[in-house]
């Protein structure tokens, strides 16, 4: 798999709409990142050299909806940490959650199964998602995702990525232990 030297400033080629506004964003707070470009990755199993590039783990991002499609969550866990639908609709106070269709991805984030990130909140500013990361993925030193592809991933700083990223687009995490 080819993965890129390890960069810190954004891509100067032309880029998807959403990496772009990534990078924007990510500059616009000041918040120091470390980037790679790779092959195309559509599975957890393949970031591991990423994750080992990096020095930090590539995060596992999913979104599921309750039955009816009026809440849906942007739940991120650590790679290999199980989604468990039944603790999480309990801790959450609904009834059911399933995943989300790549239609509904697409619509509430911008993004479908295979690439979703968190990035993808910066297509949701009305907060329609709710943002919620597993306790160990909130203690860790570091962050990494995908910038909206994932022919690209980047690590920041969590404690950015919680206090002042997702504030300043308008979602507030909630951190639980999954």
């Amino acid at each position: 798999m080819f993965i890129s030297e390890v960069m810190t400033t954004a891509p100067q080629d032309e880029r998807g709409a959403l990496e772009t506004k990534t990078y924007q964003e990510l500059e616009r707070l000041n918040i120091k990142y470390e980037r790679v470009d790779n092959d195309t990755v559509e599975a957890m199993e393949e970031c591991v050299e990423i994750s080992e590039k990096l020095g930090a783990e590539i995060r596992k991002t999913i979104v599921v909806c309750n039955r009816q499609k009026t809440q849906f969550f942007l739940v991120i866990l650590p790679a290999n940490k199980r989604f468990d639908s039944k603790l999480f609709a309990a801790m959450m106070h609904t009834a059911r959650v399933s995943f989300a269709s790549p239609e509904d991805m697409q619509n509430v984030i911008g993004l479908t199964p295979g690439e979703a990130s968190v990035m993808g909140i910066l297509n949701d500013p009305e907060g329609k998602v709710k943002v919620v990361i597993d306790k160990a993925v909130a203690d860790a030193e570091w962050f990494a995702c995908n910038p909206g592809a994932n022919t690209s991933h980047l690590r920041f700083k969590t404690k950015q990525l919680i206090n002042n990223f997702l504030p300043a687009e308008k979602h507030k995490p909630e951190i639980i232990m999954l």
